[in-house]
């Protein structure tokens, strides 16, 4: 399967902006962002002429970074969000608000995407009682996500336990069972991360 291998803190220098690629070490003084908030490179504290191309592509990266999605899968999101009804760029940001590791981080099982990405592929989630390790998968209203049974006592999991979790209000997540279900489909509201999804569309649709 292919995956981004490059490193995620430059990842974050690029796009000018917090990915939250590394967890918690993104919200403390560790942050490369915050020790060195340029592009990488030997040119990076230079780059300032940026066109309308560049704008548009900068933001569909900076998604596609922020959620750890290469760029065939990405524009797929684009072509069924586009065949449906609504505005396009709402509707691609609530399928890729549904895949099942994004929930799974959403709910605070993992301290990242990409961790949760994992957690996913080890086959320790179930989905409405079955084991289901494909981080893709797209989550439906009333769908129980759960911590496998038999994965529970894992160290990784137990230290969840009775912690008080935030998390958007179309997931609910009980930390005691490790259980949680989606409660409704993703807005737009919903989506904290700040993106400009018009111009995505805007790049697509050259």
């Amino acid at each position: 399967m292919a995956k981004m291998i490059g490193a995620d803190c430059k990842q974050c220098r690029r796009e000018g902006c917090k990915l939250f690629l590394k967890g918690e070490r993104c919200t403390t003084k560790k942050c490369a962002l915050e020790r060195r908030p340029v592009a990488p490179g030997q040119h990076g504290a230079g780059r300032k002429r940026v066109t309308e191309y560049g704008t548009q592509l900068r933001e569909k990266q900076k998604v596609k970074r922020a959620y750890g999605i290469l760029e065939k899968q990405f524009h797929k999101y684009y072509e069924e969000a586009e065949r449906m009804k609504g505005v396009t760029g709402e509707n691609m940001l609530s399928l890729i608000e549904r895949r099942l590791d994004n929930v799974v981080y959403r709910m605070g099982i993992g301290s990242s995407r990409s961790e949760c990405r994992q957690i996913v592929n080890h086959g320790q989630i179930t989905v409405n009682g079955k084991t289901v390790n494909i981080p893709s998968y797209q989550v439906k209203v009333g769908d129980v996500i759960a911590v496998k049974e038999n994965k529970k006592e894992l160290d990784m999991f137990k230290q969840l336990k009775g912690m008080k979790i935030v998390m958007p209000k179309w997931l609910e997540f009980n930390s005691d069972t490790l259980e949680g279900k989606v409660l409704a489909l993703p807005t737009r509201e919903d989506i904290d991360l700040n993106i400009k999804e018009h111009l995505i569309i805007e790049l697509y649709s050259r």
